[in-house]
């Protein structure tokens, strides 16, 4: 017997999964909506991701070594990457996301061009469940209706799942996106070579940042919020573009997009011999909106588990085994998460306390304990002299943040 895995969506998770799965020899089948998407994002990658996953430098627009943080009153600090070799990525998802898709269609996965739209559950732990989708090969617009049986699935089909949905997974509160691809002159586009920038305050979001970030050939330029927020997100746009009028003075907007972001787990990940991963388990961080590693690293790990308690496909994993990979995930990024999730709540619920957030992030060990953890993925402990330095800082810029806000 072959074990058979349906991987639904062809993102950083999805085609991470599914490479991971058809190259250990297991029968995989990789299902993409839309080809030639473009998912709106800011498309910052650690420096962990390029080499852990091999990705090729062309993948990169930019190299980013430096970072402007802009406070509500207009006060700039510049954090500067010190080490030649380390960098912040810059991607375009239609580009990623191809690159990560075809690979993984080389190493033997099933690419199929479908929509998804319902799955039939079995009653037993052995029994497949059957895919219903439209195949969109053809180029037919309305496509052709189809049927796959499977023995697993694994969702990978973004905040608006339909695996989800059909597993019964459970809501999130989420935050919408909203981004304005803008190509600017070429004099304008040399300031942003290596830099971006993060913009904070009420003007600009309620309770995350806008973003200034350089692709190829032009800026990615947009903020976020939360749900409940969304009638104001038209509003909040024009708020970073007003911040940053002078320095995109000329530009011309190429594209305006907006999606959805998770901000936590799904109650339920993983339910009988489904399992879900990267936005559709809920799986971007608090605090930076990060979630890009995170997808990728999730539908690896969850694939190896599944090659791992399949013997290689030999077998058919329990609802057990599939929860072997929430296990470790949990104990691998848990802490990550939750620390991130503090900071969102401290700095970002007032213009006095992203004051403080910005002041902060001034003090060198700030900065440097930041981007380790960051860069590399890793919640890197500071000695307790470190700490205690920290602690005070932090302390002393919430006090003087509610003197500087505007």
């Amino acid at each position: 017997m072959t074990l058979r895995v349906a991987v639904i969506g062809s993102g950083p998770a999805g085609s991470s999964a599914a490479e991971t799965l058809a190259a250990s020899g297991i029968e995989t089948y990789l299902f993409e909506r839309k080809l030639d998407n473009a998912k709106p994002c800011g498309g910052a990658i650690p420096l962990c991701m390029v080499s852990e996953f091999d990705l090729p430098p062309e993948i990169i627009d930019r190299r980013v070594r430096k970072m402007k943080m802009i406070s509500p009153s207009n006060r700039e600090v510049d954090i500067n990457l010190i080490n030649e070799d380390e960098y912040i990525g810059m991607c375009r998802r239609e580009v990623l996301d191809g690159f990560l898709r075809d690979r993984a269609a080389k190493v033997g996965a099933n690419l199929i061009n479908a929509t998804v739209h319902k799955l039939d559950i079995p009653g037993n732990n052995t029994d497949p469940y059957t895919i219903h989708y439209i195949d969109h090969t053809d180029g037919i617009s309305q496509g052709i209706a189809k049927t796959l049986k499977v023995d697993l699935i694994i969702g990978a089909d973004g905040a608006n799942s339909r695996v989800a949905k059909e597993m019964d997974a459970g809501d999130y509160n989420y935050a919408i996106a909203f981004q304005e691809r803008i190509r600017l002159p070429e004099d304008k586009m040399a300031y942003y070579n290596d830099l971006a920038e993060m913009y904070v305050g009420d003007d600009v979001s309620t309770d995350f940042y806008a973003w200034v970030f350089p692709k190829y050939d032009h800026v990615a330029v947009g903020t976020g919020t939360m749900h409940i927020n969304k009638a104001s997100i038209k509003q909040l746009q024009a708020g970073i573009r007003a911040r940053a009028s002078e320095k995109l003075a000329g530009g011309k907007i190429i594209k305006v997009e907006a999606h959805p972001i998770p901000e936590h787990p799904r109650p339920r990940r993983v339910v009988g011999r489904i399992a879900l991963v990267g936005d559709a388990a809920g799986y971007v961080t608090k605090s930076s909106g990060e979630g890009i590693y995170f997808a990728a690293k999730s539908g690896r790990m969850c694939a190896e588990t599944i090659v791992e308690t399949s013997n290689s496909g030999s077998r058919i994993p329990t609802e057990g085994d599939l929860k072997l990979y929430l296990k470790r995930w949990d104990k691998r990024y848990g802490l990550t998460y939750k620390v991130l999730d503090i900071l969102q709540t401290v700095f970002y619920r007032s213009d006095a306390t992203r004051e403080a957030f910005v002041e902060m992030c001034d003090d060198l060990d700030v900065q440097r304990l930041t981007f380790d953890s960051y860069l590399y993925k890793t919640v890197v402990p500071a000695n307790p002299i470190t700490q205690l330095k920290i602690t005070a800082k932090t302390i002393g810029s919430l006090i003087r943040g509610n003197a500087l806000a505007p």
